[in-house]
């Protein structure tokens, strides 16, 4: 019988293998970028044998998915929330989540900083841009980001560490290049503009179908899910 984990370790190796070709091609180190699992639908026990091979990042779109296996995978691994954020469900999530990738709007930034204030606790966050302006794509735009990321200075209790965006979808990976490097030149702009409690560490772009693009542009996170545990289930 193989080993029913056989599969998620191949996969593994060879995304850590393309992620240190995209690295060396960029003039990155491959250990200077974070690979975040994504865990969309994926059984506890399927994480589990994940976890056992060193990856501890864990993406979650789902609040609710997310909290269900918070309990189960306790202490194991650090939980990023990657997908779109409601304001009521912010009190289920903050005591749990190690980053917040997808801070957009006056009203979420608030709310957050409401509960962490409570809670006497700093909350690390990324500011979403949809760079390519497509409407189905959550995101602040562009030419906002900045006036938007000066707003969130003020708030004392979040601590923004960087930016992420999602590509639209192409069968060719390098259509998306544009959008990459436009996040990137908007993260060395703010980078520049040295902002009081604004920290540029984090350049959150790439998922299975286009990481090696975003990593050749800059990134330094990527968002993997179908390259390491196969085709999603559907909800």
């Amino acid at each position: 019988m193989n080993n029913p984990y056989e599969e998620i370790e191949n996969n593994l190796r060879n995304v850590k293998a393309r992620i240190k070709r995209a690295a060396e091609k960029s003039g990155q180190k491959p250990e200077d970028i974070a690979l975040v699992a994504v865990t969309k639908t994926v059984a506890p026990e399927r994480i589990k044998a994940l976890l056992s091979l060193g990856v501890c990042d864990l993406g979650e779109n789902r609040v609710q998915e997310m909290c269900g296996k918070y309990d189960i995978l306790y202490g194991m691994c650090r939980w990023h929330l990657i997908g779109r954020l409601q304001t009521n469900k912010v009190k289920y999530i903050l005591d749990k989540v190690s980053l917040i990738h997808s801070v957009d709007r006056l009203a979420l930034a608030d709310e957050l900083q409401k509960r962490a204030e409570k809670l006497q606790k700093q909350v690390d966050i990324l500011v979403q841009v949809n760079v390519s302006g497509e409407l189905s794509k959550a995101g602040i735009e562009a030419g906002n980001a900045l006036a938007f990321l000066k707003e969130l200075s003020y708030r004392e209790n979040l601590k923004v560490r960087g930016l992420m965006t999602i590509a639209p979808y192409f069968k060719n990976p390098e259509d998306t290049r544009y959008v990459f490097r436009r996040l990137r030149k908007l993260f060395i702009d703010i980078k520049e503009e040295n902002i009081n409690n604004i920290d540029m560490d984090y350049l959150s772009m790439g998922m299975s179908n286009d990481f090696e693009i975003a990593i050749e542009e800059g990134s330094n996170m990527v968002r993997i899910g179908t390259a390491i545990f196969g085709p999603r289930l559907t909800h």
